[in-house]
């Protein structure tokens, strides 16, 4: 059979990642060839000022080097500028007039560096901060000029400056806002930025407007709106990107600010994709990496034939080593009607954090110095979680080592070197690792960039405490490490949560219900506890037949559908769907927040598979899906089954909640109960019909038997009863 011909043009790290995932999912289907502009293999933009700055060389950030590209029989076509695309005859032309045929045309053709109408732009020793080239050029310059403008006060014209103090030249940052860095950070946080920065040696002119680039045919220094002069005779602009859409424009591609695409990153001329900067997904483009690698996810797995959910955007962050700085920014951290929730500052020890809401829901969030918690304060982000979250509890472990311990075992934790947590987690066990230096030198984790940092260091006290075993050695598969894993229930003991399930099982009866004895035979180190642990006793107290225990269960069943757009036979069925659940579930404790979407169809606007229980109406009968994950990373949800009746797809649907109940730890969400018992194996476990029974069974006793104890609110109950009407 002939392979399909798949041509990408750009040769950069968005379109380059996502052929890496076409060919670890189907190495076989595609014969796929590259063209690249520039005459070098694909290599890390991100880490350009690590050259600049002397701390990496050209080889040292190459990402994929020419063995890679020859072993999977990827032919890439370096120097190669492609000027015209003829949709309907599907091919493509080079600036030097080669030609090439496609079947699937992938266009990864990036941004460039905008470069503003100010006079004088076009003089020698201006120039922007893009390639390796544009390093090459300033060690150039450095040897021969001693003055440095950088004209733009962001993370990129930071790290230029940056750079050219270390090769010796004088670096004034000039920055058109009150601040630095005033897209990412606030005022406090941009002032405590330029302080450390100008203890390195960096000047800044904030509130400057240049009017132009003084000098004949040569840069000679900037002259200001405001009639003031600075000497420089090497200029540097790094005011923004601007994507390169030219050439889809010129084929008649549709193009917005950025070629326009859908969530399957498909373009308006069919077979034809793009992905990257260059890219436009409902009306945002963006310019940091992880949105652009999920980008390459989806269209490889829409080019693979997998199923997938889509691209549905991406909250903006940064996690970022400014000049050996930690800085951390997410979400929105300005505008109308945005509000401070949190801050705290401390200047001796050179830490600020401060979160952002609005209406009661997280919305952005800036840490500086200590960026531990970033990734903790993204899920918040990025899920919208309501305020009352932020409130610190006593006695839970570390935000970041709980955000470590909940990462799945396959997710990147190194965006830059695409190192996974497995990977981190099998060289500190095998290697004996213990420090971050360590893991970076033999996983090169935080090598780049230094963003991934905080996680490192999290993977690190995750491994120390034990959390990975002497078992773990014998296998390399991230679910694994998942499974074998001890997190301990919270800092009143170093039990996990498994272990304290078994202990508890018959305790509460032989103790006389006493929670203070509980604790004792326990060997806690509280004798009072504290509510993280106090709400998991009582949960797996409750879930294994107590009367001290019942739960703060009003308003537990978060429930999406969409049964006002279907038709009348399909509201009648999807309306008794609902009814027989919210019967079932509406006053039973869950580990976790749990919300169940119901869907007429394929085309309904209801998450059914990004959702913790999904059922959806098809005219074979009901598809039940679990363990969809809306949030970062986004997660479809697994295929349990598919049954012809309405009977069937409640038994089913209730049979894996009360599974999910008898057998997860407190606080699990879903996805992560099925990551770590494994979604095949729940799978094949509730496909039996007789055991199914006996799970709805248990749920329909326990309503009837269980005594009705409150758990003072401290229970992590689901979400209120909801439903979703589509207009």
């Amino acid at each position: 059979m002939n392979k399909r011909k798949l041509v990408v043009i750009g040769n950069g790290m968005a379109g380059v990642k996502c052929v890496e995932e076409i060919v670890a999912l189907e190495p076989d289907m595609y014969e796929i060839v590259i063209y690249g502009t520039e005459p070098r293999p694909n290599y890390n933009r991100i880490m350009l000022s690590k050259v600049l700055q002397g701390e990496h060389s050209l080889q040292d950030i190459i990402i994929h080097d020419w063995t890679w590209y020859a072993e999977r029989k990827i032919r890439l076509c370096t120097g190669e500028t492609v000027q015209r695309i003829e949709p309907d005859r599907k091919f493509i032309e080079t600036a030097s007039g080669q030609k090439e045929t496609y079947d699937i045309l992938i266009l990864a053709t990036g941004s460039s560096p905008f470069m503003p109408p100010i006079p004088g732009i076009e003089k020698d020793r201006v120039m922007s901060f893009r390639t390796i080239d544009d390093c090459n050029r300033m060690s150039h310059y450095s040897k021969e000029f001693s003055k440095a403008a950088v004209i733009g006060g962001g993370l990129l014209g930071l790290e230029a400056a940056r750079g050219l103090l270390h090769l010796g030249m004088e670096a004034v940052v000039v920055h058109n806002a009150s601040y630095i860095m005033n897209r990412q950070l606030d005022v406090e946080a941009g002032a405590m930025l330029q302080h450390e920065l100008e203890a390195q040696g960096m000047s800044f002119l904030l509130n400057k407007n240049t009017q132009k680039i003084t000098g004949r045919s040569q840069a000679q220094g900037l002259l200001f709106t405001d009639g003031s002069k600075l000497e420089a005779q090497v200029v540097v602009v790094a005011v923004g990107i601007r994507p390169n859409v030219e050439l889809a424009r010129r084929s008649g591609i549709a193009t917005n600010r950025a070629i326009t695409v859908d969530d399957y990153m498909r373009t308006s001329v069919p077979d034809i994709y793009a992905v990257g900067e260059c890219a436009e997904h409902r009306g945002i483009s963006y310019g940091l990496v992880a949105p652009l690698y999920e980008q390459g996810k989806v269209l490889a797995r829409t080019l693979c034939g997998q199923k997938t959910t889509g691209y549905a955007g991406s909250v903006p962050y940064s996690q970022l080593k400014v000049s050996g700085v930690d800085v951390f920014s997410a979400g929105e951290i300005s505008g109308e009607g945005v509000q401070t929730a949190v801050q705290h500052l401390d200047r001796i020890q050179g830490t600020y954090k401060k979160v952002l809401m609005q209406g009661g829901k997280v919305k952005g969030a800036i840490l500086f110095g200590n960026t531990a918690e970033g990734t903790a304060l993204l899920g918040l982000v990025q899920r919208g979680a309501e305020v009352a979250e932020l409130a610190p509890r006593e006695g839970a472990p570390d935000p970041a080592e709980m955000a470590a311990a909940a990462l799945p075992g396959h997710e990147t934790v190194c965006a830059c070197n695409n190192v996974t947590k497995a990977s981190i987690l099998k060289a500190i066990h095998e290697q004996g690792l213990e420090t971050e230096e360590q893991v970076k030198l033999q996983t090169k984790a935080s090598g780049s960039c230094g963003g991934c940092r905080p996680m490192v260091a999290a993977l690190l006290k995750h491994a120390k405490r034990g959390m990975v075993n002497e078992d773990a050695a014998a296998s390399t598969d991230s679910r694994d490490f998942q499974k074998k894993a001890v997190m301990p229930v919270c800092r009143c003991t170093d039990t996990g949560h498994e272990e304290l399930k078994h202990q508890l099982n018959g305790m509460w009866i032989k103790t006389g219900n006493d929670l203070t004895s509980i604790l004792r035979q326990l060997n806690w180190n509280s004798e009072q506890g504290c509510p993280v642990c106090l709400a998991a006793i009582q949960f797996y107290a409750h879930m294994s037949g107590s009367t001290l225990s019942e739960m703060d269960t009003k308003n537990n069943i978060h429930m999406l559908s969409d049964q006002h757009n279907s038709s009348t036979a399909c509201i009648s069925s999807m309306g008794r769907v609902q009814s027989e659940l919210l019967t079932l579930w509406k006053d039973a404790a869950m580990p976790y927040k749990v919300s169940i979407a119901i869907a007429s169809g394929p085309e309904s606007f209801v998450p059914v598979l990004v959702t913790d229980i999904g059922l959806l109406a098809s005219p074979a009968g009901w598809e039940i899906y679990a363990g969809g994950h809306a949030g970062h990373p986004v997660k479809q949800g697994f295929l349990l089954g598919t049954v012809e009746s309405i009977e069937e797809a409640l038994q089913l649907a209730s049979a894996c909640l009360q599974w999910y109940r008898q057998t997860a730890w407190f606080d699990e969400p879903i996805w992560a109960w099925m990551d770590r018992l494994g979604s095949t194996s729940i799978r094949e476990t509730l496909l039996d019909t007789q055991f199914q029974q006996e799970l709805v069974l248990n749920r329909e006793q326990e309503r009837v038997l269980v005594a009705s104890v409150k758990l003072d609110g401290t229970q992590r109950s689901v979400e209120a009863v909801q439903f979703q009407i589509e207009a």
